[in-house]
Formats: C-alpha cells, structure tokens, sequence
C-alpha cells in the first residue's frame, strides 16, 4: 500500500491527533494517576465543537481556493532564500544557543532553576532564526552534511529542557523529509517511535530534575499524567469561560517582553495557583473570551493550515519548510494551546511569505 494516497500530515491529521490525545488522557483517569478524577461530559462535547469548526476552516478554504490556480515567483524565492543565505542563518541560530546556555551557566535540562531562566530573549532569536532555515534548508537543498546541523540544533534546544522546542524540531524535520524524500513505511514508524522516546526521556528529565517537586511515576505514567492532568485544566476553563478577560492573549503578544508566562496566568484562573499551566488548544480562547472566540480561532486555524498546506502541495520549495514548521506547532498545541509567541510569529512569517511569493488567481485570468 502508498501511504502517500493518504496524506499523512494534511491538515486532517489534527482531528486524528486529539482522539489519540483523548484516549490517552481517559487511560490515566481510567487508572487515577495521581489521582486523576475525569472530566464533565459537557467538556467532550465543547471539545468536537471545536474539532468541527476546525474542520469547517478547512472547507472554507478549499472553496477560497476553488478553481483557483496556485503558483510559485520562483524568482522572488531564489533572490531571499539562496542556500548560503540560509544556511549562514541555520549557523547563527546554532551559535545563538550555545551563547545562551554559557549565559545561563549550565544546562537547563537537568536543572529546574536554570530551566525557569532559560527561555531568554538570546533562545527566542536563536529558535525563531534556527527552525525555519533548517526547515527550508533540508526542503529546499539536497546536502546530507545538513543533518549534522539538525542534530546539533536538536541537542543544544533539548539542553534547555523545553520539550515542546525539541518536539517541534524533529516533527517539522520529519514532516519536511515525508514531503521531500520517498520514506518507506519502517523509517516512517521508526521516527514515530524516536519521537515519542524523545518526549518521554526528555519530558522525564526536566521533571525529575525540578529541584522543589518529587514524582514517583514513570515516565509512561506521566506522559498518560500530564494529558490527563491538562484535560481536567480544560475542564475548569470551560466552566470558567471569560474569567481572564483577554489577558492570555495580551500576555502571549506582550508578556514575554514583560517576563510574564501566559500559562501561570492559566494556573492562576483554573488551580489557583501560579505554576505553568497548560489547557490544551481549546483552553486559553475559552479562559479569554469564552466558547464563541474559541469557534472562531479552530475556524482560523483550519482556514490558515489549510491554505499553507494547498499552497505547499502546489508549489512545493520553502513552503514544505514552512508547512512542517506551522503543523508541527499546531501537533503541539493540541496539549500546550497557543500562549506562545514565537510560534504566532511562525504563522506570521509563512502568511507573509505567501503573499509576497505566491500567486493565487482564477483559472482562465490573464
């Protein structure tokens, strides 16, 4: 069988993600891992709400893009992204991180006080800079010496002990070798598998090396723990719709310059508590502006991924980059909701590319 008739990372896949991320999270309250208790049915059902307005995004635009030709300026693409360019960029980004971690003074990973101060304005840089071009790099320039540099990348974003940077890294890598390189089945589940032991060492890591907690799960437990835990976070903002009055979003455009993390402003609405907090991809809209602003953002999204995702299919280059880039964030988000905004700046940077590159008009117009 072609696994590439069902493309595996359209934008459907993210449907298929938060079942799995459901199931997961129903075997920890079915065990009561740390005494997880459930989640109200009526939380389920804002839950497929959502998923339907996604999938409503991705109708809207497929008839935005009806009988519509897409096409690349290639020139306008070779002129910005020239390999040497975008390869220098992929230099910088490396070097940013290691000028990072010998500020902080050691390695985040394995030190839960290092890790509260590594994400600095030096990180941002260094991963708003590092993941598009290494992205663009191995789309659009065939060199196996450029895998070195993804590794190292890798290695040096896992030393700061944020999962989800590590997370976004193999999976838009991953994505951008499944849209340019013919994968056969094993190398495909294989990396599925290294995914998932990286999340599960990497988040074990960082938690065991939080020097004011002490767990005693395993690490498979607490992967099934936290999709459990952060379920039950979503299940207090959906009956706490409003509460934060728009400051999620304020603090995700604004707090990283002011120090303040939008996801202890979640703890501090549903646990009442100032610890980071994640509530899923429904979570932060609801808290913020209730179940309306919600729709409206699964509409956005299904709209916005949808649109990149034909775009890619079409024309192919940088936007296999920029496609894995925006679906690999938006995988994550399913767990950590969108408080971050670098990755807004990602989705930022791929639409704008879009409109500058990217000619998009009716069949037969001259």
């Amino acid at each position: 069988m072609d696994y590439k008739k069902f493309d595996i990372f359209s934008p459907m896949v993210f449907v298929l993600l938060v079942i799995v991320y459901l199931i997961f999270s129903q075997t920890a309250f079915s065990y009561h891992i740390n005494k997880l208790i459930g989640v109200d049915l009526y939380t389920f059902g804002v839950i497929f709400l959502g998923i339907a307005f996604y999938i409503i995004g991705i109708v809207l635009s497929n008839y935005f893009l009806k009988n519509k030709e897409i096409s690349l300026n290639t020139e306008k693409i070779d002129k910005i992204f020239s390999e040497r360019l975008v390869l220098s960029l992929v230099i910088i980004g490396i070097l940013l991180q290691i000028v990072n971690l010998i500020y902080l003074g050691g390695i985040p990973l394995f030190s839960g006080y290092l890790k509260a101060r590594a994400a600095t304005r030096i990180w941002l840089l260094s991963y708003l800079i590092f993941l598009p071009s290494i992205n663009i790099l191995i789309a659009r320039y065939e060199d196996k010496k450029y895998y070195l540099l993804f590794l190292l990348g890798l290695l040096l974003f896992v030393a700061t002990g944020y999962r989800t940077t590590a997370m976004a890294i193999v999976i838009s890598v991953l994505i951008t070798l499944y849209y340019t390189k013919d994968l056969a089945w094993k190398y495909l589940i294989l990396s599925v598998i290294a995914i998932f032991i990286l999340l599960v060492v990497v988040g074990y890591i960082a938690v065991k090396s939080i020097e004011w907690q002490s767990w005693s799960s395993t690490p498979i437990e607490l992967l099934f723990y936290r999709a459990g835990y952060t379920l039950q976070v979503l299940d207090r903002a959906v009956f706490m719709q409003g509460s934060t009055h728009g400051q999620l979003l304020y603090n995700t455009l604004m707090g990283f310059f002011k120090s303040t993390d939008p996801r202890v402003i979640v703890g501090s609405a549903t646990i009442g508590k100032a610890h980071s907090t994640t509530s899923t991809i429904f979570g932060p809209a609801l808290l913020d502006f209730g179940l309306y602003a919600m729709l409206v953002q699964m509409t956005i999204l299904g709209f916005i991924m949808n649109l990149i995702y034909k775009v890619q299919i079409n024309v192919k280059s940088i936007f296999i980059g920029l496609y894995a880039i925006v679906m690999a964030h938006l995988i994550i988000w399913i767990e950590t909701g969108p408080t971050d905004l670098v990755v807004f700046l990602f989705y930022l940077i791929s639409i704008i590319i879009l409109i500058y590159a990217v000619n998009i008009k009716k069949v037969g117009n001259k």
